[in-house]
């Protein structure tokens, strides 16, 4: 088929990789640049980068709703685009310009965590499973009939880079299985159920040990390795990436022994975490340089 790819960071590259090899992509839509490192230079986006490589057409526009944006997407005559955490509203014309439309990867299980942060989300609140949905894309967030969607379970200790990295898999699998099937029937969501992740917020990072411990240990997965849930040791801002239940009661933020700390209702323990301008290390190499107090 021929194919207008969709997608900006590292979560949209192995789903690029996959149809370059199955169909013929004539143009990699992504993000313009950003200025990024300690000299703020512009640097590509992780999709940009791979289609350079791969040696694939790239256009970043700042908008799809101009009239010479829209023509020249609907120029390219493409059979279907596949859109994978592109960043971009698509108007209209842009949704029905393909023979297939325009089908869309999203990172959770449908209706559920509809928005920016379904990764993050799922493991905050505690979901036991996620997934992955083939969407047929409407003008509303999220809103369209699902293609193909298939779930898998949240592991225990799973980060959100952990599952970020299993999704992108699977989500590469489903298109290529989705555009091999076309046109499939489009299951309309139902409308019970919805939930929005909304975008993470730098100011929820902040742990609160007075919150119970199930709630500290998923806040601190769900938000690694970005932003990364953090903690104050003697004045340091401390990151913590990865962390599982643990034994014992305290009064909370009160250091029970290595890195066990007390919540309002039992304890966590974080098994890796990142200093102020130190790579992330688990918590034993942490604890080599740093002495906790005995409250957090």
């Amino acid at each position: 088929m021929k194919i207008i790819f969709m997608g900006t960071p590292e979560f949209s590259v192995p789903v690029l990789d996959a149809l370059q090899e199955a169909h013929e992509i004539l143009a990699v839509y992504c993000q313009p640049p950003r200025p990024a490192g300690r000299g703020k230079a512009d640097r590509p986006s992780p999709v940009q980068a791979r289609a350079k490589a791969l040696g694939l057409p790239v256009r970043h526009p700042v908008s799809l709703r101009s009239e010479e944006a829209i023509r020249d997407f609907a120029a390219l005559g493409a059979d279907v685009a596949v859109v994978v955490a592109y960043g971009l509203i698509l108007p209209q014309a842009v949704l029905d310009a393909p023979r297939f439309g325009c089908l869309n990867i999203h990172a959770s299980l449908l209706p559920r965590w509809r928005g920016a942060a379904p990764i993050h989300r799922a493991i905050m609140a505690g979901d036991r499973e996620t997934g992955v949905c083939i969407m047929q894309m409407e003008a509303g967030l999220d809103t369209g009939p699902v293609l193909l969607r298939e779930a898998v379970a949240i592991g225990a200790e799973e980060t959100t880079a952990d599952l970020h990295d299993r999704l992108s898999a699977l989500g590469a699998r489903l298109i290529v299985e989705a555009l091999a099937r076309l046109p499939l029937p489009a299951v309309p969501q139902p409308a019970e159920g919805v939930t929005y992740a909304a975008k993470i917020d730098k100011a929820e990072a902040r742990v609160d040990w007075t919150r119970p411990a199930a709630e500290v240990d998923r806040l601190i997965r769900g938000l690694s390795p970005f932003p990364g849930a953090w903690t104050t040791v003697g004045g340091e801002r401390v990151k913590l990436l990865r962390s599982h239940l643990a034994e014992g009661t305290g009064r909370p933020g009160q250091v029970l022994g290595g890195f066990i700390v007390a919540c309002g209702e039992g304890a966590v323990e974080i098994t890796e975490a990142q200093r102020e301008g130190k790579r992330p290390m688990a918590a034993l190499d942490v604890l080599r340089g740093l002495t906790l107090p005995a409250s957090l």
